[in-house]
């Protein structure tokens, strides 16, 4: 009973620890990876909602710094010069539409990468304790749109008149500021290894409860996939509802929440697909932990896939096939990053080989040639395969504890051996029911 107490807490903590490694690893890779906030920065203005809200704002900005009504009433005749403040108006609706093409074209969009490309390079200084341009005593992080402001006023129809009087410090978004710097340190630093840290301690809890899983190996393994499965659907769930949040609180107005609700989605895009990839990773252990069951289907399978299987470098050739196609294809984070991979492949190894080890016991004499790859030859090994199933099921039902009558224990001990013998039970299991028998119970 302590020992199935255990393997529930260890699965109930690894599916908890596997919950904060999906939030850890997004949060990490998105604050503390340039490449990956410059990747996700891009696919933000590709947005028309974003690009709306970033060219009224580059547009603020330009009447902000620049009197552009006396600019305009300076280029009119002395006649017209009074409507001079109504053609500034006309022409902030005319600028905010201009700027909003300019901000879907190529070059218009380099500028906004390069600027987050800075900014974030600046952070991760800040961060790892300050570099030669950034002063982690006084110094704050900024993400500088002047150079997008610039090319902004150029295509006002104004052009270089006004784009000369902006000041340096205009079309400047603050980021962090010097008193939040030691914060912003500390957090970046524990972030750091937090994420690996929850991983190893994660599989250190679900590799505890399949070790301590004697006998019950399979139905462990199947919960730690389930376990897998729930923790992917809580990020998923925390995604939704933390958006909810952020929307609400940032959206000071109705016509913001479509630009902030598109940052929300587009800066979660990576939770979203660790999230998935973890409930993929659980489906794939459930598959593996129903294919090594007791099921029809599943005897079946093992039966015909036996001759295969029994042979090493078939079975590991077409292993390592499909790992080096899935590294190709890399469809998940964990496939297109060393370490991560690496814990897969050596999961996915240690897999198959278990997987070897039950059909070698289940199919000690299955061979390659005479009728192995044929369909009756896959019956009979199925049928075979079902029966040695069926005489393990029955051992725990069938077995006498050793105080209800001698001559009945010695012959539960006597058929534990036979069965053992002939591979029907591992030496775990054969070891846990005669402990059942002696014991009595």
């Amino acid at each position: 009973m302590g020992r199935s107490v255990f393997r529930s807490i260890l699965v109930v903590l690894g599916t908890l620890l596997a919950f904060l490694a999906i939030l850890a690893i997004w949060v990490s890779r998105q604050a503390l990876e340039t490449d990956q906030w410059t990747e996700t920065s891009s696919k933000l203005l590709e947005s028309p909602a974003v690009q709306s809200a970033v060219a009224g704002y580059l547009v603020d900005q330009l009447y902000a710094n620049v009197d552009v009504t006396g600019q305009v009433r300076s280029a009119l005749p002395k006649r017209a010069q009074p409507l001079a403040g109504a053609a500034a108006g006309a022409l902030r609706r005319g600028a905010e539409d201009l700027t909003t093409r300019a901000l879907a074209r190529p070059r218009v969009q380099q500028l906004w990468v390069q600027a987050n490309r800075t900014a974030h390079a600046q952070l991760v200084d800040v961060i790892e304790g300050g570099g030669s341009t950034v002063s982690t005593q006084n110094g704050t992080v900024t993400l500088n749109l002047k150079s997008m402001l610039d090319d902004i006023a150029q295509r006002t129809g104004v052009g270089g008149r006004v784009a000369a009087k902006i000041p340096p410090s205009a079309a400047q978004i603050r980021i962090v500021r010097s008193n939040q710097l030691a914060t912003v340190q500390d957090i970046g630093k524990a972030l750091k290894p937090l994420a690996a840290l929850l991983v190893v301690l994660m599989l250190a809890c679900f590799g505890g409860a399949i070790a301590l899983g004697a006998g019950k190996r399979r139905q462990v393994l199947r919960s730690t996939g389930f376990a897998l499965v729930l923790a992917g659907l809580g990020g998923l769930v925390a995604q939704k509802v933390l958006g909810n949040q952020v929307v609400d609180s940032l959206a000071s107005t109705a016509s913001l929440e479509p630009a902030v609700r598109d940052v929300w989605e587009i800066g979660t895009s990576l939770l979203r697909d660790v999230a998935w990839a973890t409930i993929a990773y659980g489906l794939i252990v459930v598959a593996g932990a129903w294919l090594a069951g007791p099921m029809g289907l599943a005897v079946g399978l093992r039966g015909a896939m036996a001759p295969y299987l029994r042979d090493w470098r078939i079975a590991y050739g077409v292993t390592t096939g499909v790992i080096l196609l899935v590294l190709l294809w890399g469809p998940t984070e964990g496939t297109r990053r060393p370490v991560p991979a690496l814990i897969l492949i050596a999961l996915v190894l240690a897999g198959v080989e278990a997987l070897r080890r039950q059909v070698s016991r289940e199919h000690p004499d299955a061979e390659r040639g005479e009728g192995g790859t044929t369909v009756a030859r896959a019956k009979e090994l199925a049928g075979r395969a079902r029966a040695a199933v069926a005489a393990r099921t029955t051992v725990e039902s069938d077995l006498v504890p050793a105080g209800a009558g001698g001559a009945s224990a010695v012959a539960d001990l006597e058929r534990l051996d036979e069965l053992h013998r002939s591979g029907v039970l591992d030496d775990a299991e054969f070891a846990a029911a005669k402990n059942r028998v002696l014991n009595g119970h």
